[in-house]
């Protein structure tokens, strides 16, 4: 479960609530541009784009869960189980093991024009990062103030759809959130009109009855609808502190509240951390479930010339 999403206004912002019954040991790191990249099937890169990002703690490779790379191109991985399918390494074309596919495109492109030209010969590989972490099945978002894209990985292939809604949540696969968002077009944030019949006499009893049938279940579908209308109808001053507040306004209102949802296995989904990046000037925020004071890291405050992943902790 998890809810991810843009934000235009003035600056541009990507980010993401990760949601999760237990956590994966995230932390905030910066990958500077001359830390070896060691990609199993694809091989390595020593000199790259630097990046930030929140990724399982891990000292040989950044695990990223979301990241965006001093060129401003940010990209989110979600879960997408049953659905996902990586297929088995055969030698050919450029194949990426889910874990790296972020590491590799924020490090190699500047843009999502760039990425594109490389998503036909892509592969998404059955390749774990090590035997106690199986290859964990997600879909992507991939996005720059000019284009995003849904990256997922499926039987047929890696299918790559425009994302006009900037959102991204979790199943069913895009084309079914596409069409959905098809059932909420007559929503509106302003006061209603009766179209009911001009003949009768029906007036909106109070604020806010624009929006009536927008769901407010934690189901995928309905968080992908209420962050895309809380997105779009969305008014911030242009200002950093207005937007970035503004933003994890946005993320609230599709967050998880511990005991709210009960997975099969009887524990509970929360929103372990919400994030937002300004990608153009690779300032990451984030908050936590335990506490919502905001933390700031600028990822231009680090030595990016090093050779080594930098975690930021506290």
């Amino acid at each position: 479960m998890c809810t991810c999403i843009t934000y235009e206004n003035g600056d541009f912002y990507f980010g993401r609530n990760l949601d999760l019954d237990v956590s994966f040991g995230e932390v905030v790191t910066i990958t500077p541009r001359n830390s070896l990249l060691d990609f199993r099937r694809a091989g390595k890169m020593d000199r790259h784009y630097a990046m930030i990002g929140m990724a399982s703690a891990n000292e040989t490779f950044p695990l990223y869960a979301e990241a965006v790379n001093e060129k401003g191109l940010a990209m989110a991985g979600l879960k997408f189980p049953g659905n996902a399918f990586y297929r088995e390494p055969d030698g050919k074309g450029l194949e990426l093991a889910s874990f790296e596919i972020i590491a590799w495109i924020l490090g190699k492109c500047a843009s999502v024009e760039e990425a594109e030209a490389y998503l036909t010969d892509m592969k998404i590989v059955n390749l774990s990062f090590a035997p106690q972490m199986p290859a964990a099945p997600l879909h992507w978002m991939l996005a720059d103030r000019h284009k995003c894209l849904v990256l997922e990985a499926v039987e047929e292939g890696l299918k790559v759809y425009e994302n006009p809604f900037g959102v991204l949540t979790n199943n069913p696969p895009f084309p079914f959130h596409q069409m959905n968002m098809e059932n909420y077009l007559n929503l509106t944030s302003r006061s209603p009109e009766n179209r009911f019949s001009d003949r009768l006499d029906l007036k909106p009893c109070s604020q806010g009855m624009g929006a009536l049938g927008l769901p407010g279940d934690a189901s995928s579908a309905s968080r992908f609808v209420r962050a895309a209308f809380f997105k779009w109808n969305s008014v911030s001053e242009p200002s950093e502190p207005a937007d970035v507040s503004q933003f994890f306004h946005i993320l609230d209102g599709v967050a998880m509240i511990r005991g709210t949802v009960i997975t099969g296995q009887g524990t509970c989904d929360i929103t372990l951390y919400s994030s937002c990046m300004n990608t153009r000037t690779g300032v990451y925020y984030y908050k936590t479930y335990e506490d919502s004071r905001l933390r700031r890291i600028d990822m231009h405050q680090a030595d990016l010339e090093e050779k080594r992943l930098i975690t930021v902790t506290g």
